[in-house]
């Protein structure tokens, strides 16, 4: 579709050329010569050859000698072949004019014959070949623009899938984890956490599967991320997730907030600390949506550094490609908590 648009755009700038050189010659032999007696039917086959020879060797270059030259880039070669045309066409183009005005008595007829209007002529023809010319690398340049683009986005979506690709493993295998650890000390709460992985499951391969969702999908998706940690957890570290807002038309890209709430659980929760406490914070404003994840943070902890670093890298990276100049992100750290805030402009 976009191909047969961007041909139309070509054909209706060049008929739009010759229509606007048509009238002007038109023009010039007819209104433009005052005091002189004028057949119109005469102007109007006059205008009408000379648009249509001088077409005709614009296109043959257009067409064949153009793309013969781009091919072997032989300037030498190029004008060896085309000047054989061309000044046939001049010629072929000078006798149909003399045969026009044959009959006609005025000054016209007798300056066709002056060397001035061969060499008027001349120059016209092949500024008009020239024009057109350049008309073909123009246009060329601006295909090989588009297609850089089409790649350039081609490419973005790859990467933004791979990243996406990533998170989903990853989040699994903790889930899983999770699952192993209910299963394995005989939780009746087993049978929960499987009807939830589901949901979140389902969210994940048919859902998310564009490249914007409904935010409040992804906020469904992070309580039940919430839920299957406190049953982790036992309901022993407070959890809460607050949303304020019309989140109803707010359309986001899919698992941005997810690893800011895992990084949080990973990092500042244990089943056995004292202390521990998660706060994410979902504010939605006009075009604006404000995403805060608060942790306390263990006075012990191994160092996860390695793990956690790629899930940040690849959601900054992840920013950069799907709200560039539309994003801030704030980390601000203490002995006792680590605050993470992303504002995104909305579109």
């Amino acid at each position: 579709m976009a191909a047969l648009q961007q041909r139309s755009r070509i054909l209706l700038l060049h008929l739009s050329f010759w229509g606007l050189y048509f009238s002007f010659f038109f023009y010039q032999i007819t209104y433009a010569r005052r005091g002189q007696d004028v057949i119109l039917s005469r102007a109007f086959l006059d205008a009408s050859t000379h648009v249509l020879i001088m077409a005709a060797i614009a296109y043959l270059n257009y067409f064949y000698f153009l793309p013969r030259f781009l091919k072997h880039k032989n300037l030498g070669r190029y004008l060896l072949e085309f000047i054989v045309p061309l000044v046939l066409t001049i010629v072929f183009h000078i006798y149909i004019k003399r045969v026009i005005y044959g009959g006609d008595e005025n000054s016209r007829a007798g300056f066709l014959y002056t060397t001035r209007f061969i060499v008027q002529h001349s120059t016209s023809v092949v500024f008009i070949v020239i024009f057109i010319g350049m008309l073909r690398f123009a246009e060329d340049w601006f295909q090989l623009e588009a297609r850089k683009k089409e790649i350039e986005n081609e490419k973005l979506t790859a990467e933004l899938r791979f990243l996406k690709a990533q998170i989903n493993p990853h989040f699994l295998f903790n889930t899983l984890n999770n699952l192993y650890y209910l299963a394995f000390t005989q939780s009746p709460n087993t049978t929960v956490v499987i009807d939830k992985l589901s949901q979140m499951m389902r969210y994940m391969i048919y859902d998310s599967n564009h490249p914007k969702v409904p935010l409040k999908k992804e906020i469904e998706y992070m309580e039940n991320y919430i839920s299957l940690e406190q049953l982790r957890l036992d309901n022993q570290v407070p959890i809460s997730l607050e949303v304020e807002g019309d989140t109803a038309p707010v359309m986001i890209e899919p698992f941005l907030f997810i690893t800011f709430l895992e990084n949080a659980f990973k990092h500042g929760v244990s089943s056995n600390a004292e202390n521990a406490w998660v706060k994410a914070q979902i504010e939605v404003e006009g075009n604006r949506c404000c995403y805060t994840v608060e942790n306390s943070r263990l006075a012990q902890k191994e160092n996860h550094e390695g793990k956690s670093g790629i899930g940040l890298q690849n959601l900054r990276r992840r920013l950069e490609l799907s709200y560039p100049d539309r994003h801030t992100l704030e980390v601000h750290e203490t002995a006792q908590k680590y605050r993470v805030q992303l504002t995104l402009e909305l579109s």
